[in-house]
């Protein structure tokens, strides 16, 4: 790749994004009550190595009730205090059902779940994430106590027929795009969508079985996914999500070289500089900068990068949207 301009050209296909994103309509010194109506396992096989969870919430007749958009957050409240007698503080959660809810009427709010279970590396004792768990705890007919919506960049555009979209999620990150898809779906699935779902196991990919479906029925979308820890049948080696981008570098790039593309990546933090990396390699320079503004310092030397370049060094444009956690 060679040294991007320290200026770079305009950036085309910059999105229109919708004129009014509303936020915290419900506050954490104010929140709404919830009951939960659905919860199940959202992964292909009760031989996954996480517990994940799709949890469906009733919030008719509240301020969330028609309240948020796809790709938004609400907060969640667990009961309890901390150990040092304080209440737990408000945990965001990303939103999985479409902007007209579950049922289509916007009462039913959902979110995906994984259940936080890790030993702690001085003590050897077990830590368990105190909201994942609440969540994830909860039966049919319990009451949540719920704030939000949070978030107002990562949503579709305004024009979303204007755009294609690469969406790039590990884990629960696939919360957001789900949301997205389903809406895509509802206008006609108007534009191109990609999917690259990246999880250790392939039974980890959560909401798969609706995946391959839409795939099916829906010429527009695109699913990919990229197994890190076993081979797979279609794999011929074990990979990540920028290596998946990679290896069908011959679809996906002719997407990325339209100005029409939006890239939005979703998962666990320190993905994003990977994908930085696999866009550097494989774009033009022009191209890239459609995508990536890069100190010039660094332009040429992608061993040097690291996380904590971004934003600074290595900057993204209007065209690509993050949610890493």
């Amino acid at each position: 790749m060679s040294t991007a301009d320290p200026t770079p050209p305009e950036v085309r296909g910059i999105p229109e994004m919708p004129a009014q994103v509303v936020q915290h309509l419900a506050k954490p010194n104010d929140p709404i009550v919830g009951k939960v109506i659905e919860t199940r396992i959202c992964s292909p096989s009760n031989k996954a190595a996480a517990f994940v969870r799709h949890i469906s919430i009733d919030v008719s007749g509240t301020v969330l009730e028609n309240g948020w958009i796809a790709g938004q957050s609400f907060g969640v409240i667990a009961p309890g205090v901390t150990d040092k007698g304080k209440g737990h503080k408000l945990r965001l959660c990303s939103i999985s059902a479409p902007t007209k809810g579950e049922d289509g009427n916007g009462s039913i709010i959902s979110t995906t779940t994984k259940r936080v279970l890790d030993e702690h590396w001085d003590t050897h004792e077990l830590f368990t994430g105190v909201c994942s768990n609440y969540l994830c705890d909860l039966k049919v007919g319990d009451e949540v106590l719920l704030t939000g919506p949070a978030g107002k960049r990562f949503v579709l555009p305004a024009d979303p027929y204007k755009h294609d979209f690469l969406f790039i999620a590990t884990g629960t990150g696939i919360a957001p795009f789900r949301s997205m898809l389903i809406d895509l779906i509802a206008l006609g699935m108007p534009c191109k969508a990609t999917l690259i779902m990246g999880a250790p196991y392939a039974t980890d990919l959560l909401y798969h079985e609706d995946m391959l479906a839409w795939e099916k029925q829906h010429a527009g979308f695109t699913y990919r996914t990229a197994i890190s820890r076993h081979l797979v049948e279609d794999q011929r080696r074990r990979m990540y999500v920028q290596d998946r981008l990679e290896e069908d570098a011959d679809d996906l790039m002719p997407m990325l070289n339209a100005d029409r593309t939006l890239v939005y990546i979703c998962g666990i933090a320190g993905m994003e500089l990977g994908i930085f990396k696999t866009l550097a390699r494989t774009l033009s320079t022009d191209q890239l900068a459609q995508y990536l503004t890069l100190d010039p310092a660094i332009a040429s030397d992608l061993d040097s990068w690291e996380r904590r370049m971004i934003p600074r060094a290595i900057k993204p444009t209007k065209r690509i949207f993050l949610e890493v956690y």
